[in-house]
């Protein structure tokens, strides 16, 4: 028997509260909820669920503030569903340790699809290392023991910086990772945050992978933000 993922959602307006609850219900999952940050966080303790959708917007904490409590003790998948559309908020939502970030209104597909791809990815991380050397997408292979990368089974070459750059983004597939986190990682803390030479590299990474640069179907751009992987096909 297949026990079923636990989902806590905090979320402060009761409508929205029942009807994703509804939902995930609906899909089998098990749900608890709080209004409030404070049983929020209570819960996300004392429960251990396997995801949480957070609104960013309660009454007693700022979402943000939830996101780094939360990360000083665990790496639970956080999905931020909030009402919040200025790209500053969803950097900073991001960079505080959310996995993913949806504005309300939202169909109920894509927060499905969003939940599955969090918690395929987060139960591949816990799981054994046998069989996480290889990132396998579509017809990319990326080889981390071997650093060899090959498309449609031919061998793609990159530089030290592009390769850096493209397996950061494979080690965190369906994630979005924004601008600075990749500017931190391959570059520095000290870094110029000025994003251009992350653009000049993304742009010769993709003339190197995709078939048709301007229509990707390995790293898609999240206009402001930054760029999110396609999920690891390798499970």
């Amino acid at each position: 028997m297949n026990l079923k993922h636990e989902i806590l959602l905090i979320e402060d307006e009761k409508n929205i509260c029942n009807f994703i609850a509804t939902t995930l219900r609906t899909q089998d999952y098990k749900v608890s909820f709080a209004s409030d940050a404070a049983n929020g966080l209570s819960l996300a303790a004392s429960a251990c669920p396997d995801l949480i959708l957070l609104d960013l917007g309660l009454p007693d904490m700022d979402g943000i503030d939830v996101i780094h409590s939360i990360r000083k003790w665990s790496n639970i998948p956080i999905i931020v569903i909030s009402a919040r559309t200025q790209e500053k908020e969803k950097v900073e939502a991001l960079d505080a340790g959310a996995d993913d970030y949806i504005t309300k209104p939202f169909g109920t597909s894509e927060l499905m699809a969003r939940i599955r791809t969090a918690l395929r990815r987060s139960s591949m991380s816990s799981a054994p290392v046998i069989g996480q050397n290889r990132y396998v997408a579509k017809d990319l292979i990326i080889d981390y023991e071997k650093h060899i990368i090959t498309v449609n089974d031919n061998i793609v070459h990159f530089t030290q910086i592009e390769y850096k750059i493209l397996t950061f983004l494979a080690r965190n597939a369906g994630k979005v990772i924004t601008y600075d986190t990749l500017i931190t990682h391959v570059w520095g803390p000290y870094a110029d945050s000025n994003n251009r030479i992350l653009r000049v590299n993304m742009a010769n990474i993709r003339r190197k992978l995709e078939h048709n640069p301007a229509d990707p179907q390995y790293i898609f751009t999240e206009i402001g933000i930054g760029y999110r992987m396609i999920d690891n096909e390798n499970v």
